[in-house]
């Protein structure tokens, strides 16, 4: 008979919480890779720990979205010790797993070394703690002389538990607060990228209705070309907030836009799962609990509210009217443009910081949550790329687009013969500033035996894009204004 080890009962743990896989870098500890592999649990290897980190945390956010290949929401898993901080910034739902890394890791919400006489309990505590709200990455020691060692223990349910329902005199601040806005915005962050999520606040902005906005990290949480989507909050200058009697924050995270930046004095009717910002500038009514219950809730508080007096068509022309001011600001707006319609419906993007990243956020239409990928606020170069091999992993009957420019490219080049390794059908779009660099970035793909093309005008970008998509694997266009 086999012998059961504590590396046996993580992975079980692992898998019980739902994850599809592990991610890894050259060098992991191989109680922990044996373990994986007769358990059946894929373990990807990428080059750097960052790029592992950041492929574990969009398959931890993916694992929400339409057409997840677990049921509910699992934790990704990371044998890696850097990312931390981005994941911790975008809300993922990660273990990082290390060996002979004790203490505490700042940028995570906890960190536990491993025990013999209880894994199980170990492995449960940290996949309940990445997926409770406020979600992030819980640091999981396991040194190899205990991952050696045998063990007993079956896996605990990794599962968090269900919130408390919101409380009745909380619901019934909101209401009053609804029933008396003329003019509500919607505003809505990051905990609205589930699909359940999204449902309701689709639902919720119908019956008022009210005009929405969202974080980047919530873009296709509504649709954009339901009429109702007045586009991404970016920046303090979006001038639907002004107009506001009422703002109303569903999911947003206190990591994501501050209220009290925005140019508007309305009260805020904050709906999530997890608190306001401490400093919002503005009166705050705060109802804490899952997003779906408290809608649910407040549904029967406002069966004889009037709707809100937005003139519909007004809102019409304010958004075609961005449409337009979009069209006229050229690069990168023709390239998002005829990227998006060279790709079938429900490609997934994903965006890199740098210059060309608020042009990307405002021109890719995405239609559901989990079709745009971005990491949140000033993260670290390099996170489109492993994020699109991640992403190609969750949904590999999905298309994929990275969009990236030559800083992004470099700092996650070696992941390029990761995405060659893996087939992984991948339209990695580079924006260069100028002509001249065009051809290293071609060169930089190229070393990696990854097809690379140029295209400096729209007619060659078409025919660039279609010949990359019909390369097979990964492929990278270099573009420049």
């Amino acid at each position: 008979m086999s012998r059961t080890s504590v590396a046996d009962v993580i992975v079980d743990g692992l898998t019980r919480a739902g994850t599809p896989r592990i991610f890894g870098v050259p060098g992991v500890g191989a109680s922990l890779l044996a373990a994986a592999r007769a358990r059946g649990l894929p373990f990807v290897l990428a080059y750097g720990e960052s790029a592992a980190c950041v492929m574990a945390a969009v398959t931890g956010d993916l694992a929400e979205a339409p057409g997840a290949a677990v049921a509910g929401p699992g934790p990704g898993i990371a044998a890696a010790v850097t990312g931390a901080a981005q994941a911790t910034l975008d809300r993922s739902p990660v273990i990082l797993l290390t060996d002979r890394h004790p203490g505490t890791m700042l940028a995570c919400k906890a960190s536990l070394r491993v025990t013999a006489a209880s894994a199980a309990d170990w492995i449960a505590h940290a996949a309940q703690l990445a997926m409770t709200e406020p979600r992030g990455p819980v640091h999981l020691d396991l040194p190899p002389a205990v991952a050696d060692e045998p063990a007993v223990e079956v896996a605990k349910s990794c599962r968090p538990a269900p919130l408390p329902p919101p409380e009745p005199q909380a619901l019934d601040e909101a209401a009053a607060l609804l029933a008396a806005a003329s003019r509500p915005v919607l505003v809505a962050g990051l905990g609205c990228r589930g699909a359940a999520s999204a449902t309701w606040l689709r639902a919720l902005a119908e019956a008022l209705p009210a005009p929405v906005l969202v974080t980047p990290k919530a873009k296709g949480a509504l649709p954009d070309p339901h009429p109702l989507m007045l586009g991404v909050l970016t920046s303090a200058r979006e001038p639907l907030l002004p107009r506001a009697d009422l703002i109303l924050a569903l999911g947003l995270d206190a990591v994501e836009a501050n209220p009290g930046a925005w140019p508007s004095t309305a009260p805020l009717l904050h709906l999530a799962p997890f608190p306001a910002a401490a400093d919002c500038g503005r009166p705050v009514t705060e109802v804490m609990a899952e997003i779906g219950l408290v809608v649910e809730e407040l549904a029967p508080r406002l069966r004889d509210r009037a709707r809100a007096d937005w003139d519909m068509a007004e809102l019409d022309r304010l958004k075609r009217d961005l449409g337009a001011r979009r069209a006229a600001a050229g690069f990168p707006y023709r390239v998002v443009r005829l990227a998006r319609e060279a790709t079938e419906a429900g490609t997934i993007a994903t965006v890199d910081t740098g210059p060309h990243a608020d042009g990307v956020t405002a021109f890719w239409d995405a239609v559901a949550p989990g079709e745009f990928l971005i990491s949140n606020g000033p993260a670290t170069a390099g996170f489109a790329l492993p994020a699109a091999i991640a992403a190609h992993l969750a949904r590999p009957e999905r298309r994929v687009v990275c969009f990236t420019a030559a800083a992004g490219l470099v700092a996650a080049a070696s992941e390029l013969e990761t995405a060659m390794r893996l087939r992984a059908p991948i339209v990695v779009v580079a924006f260069g500033e100028r002509a001249s660099g065009a051809p290293d970035l071609v060169r930089l793909a190229q070393s990696f035996g990854v097809p690379a093309f140029v295209a400096d005008g729209d007619a060659r970008f078409g025919d660039a894009m279609s010949r990359a998509l019909r390369a097979g694997g990964p492929a990278l266009i270099a573009v420049w204004p």
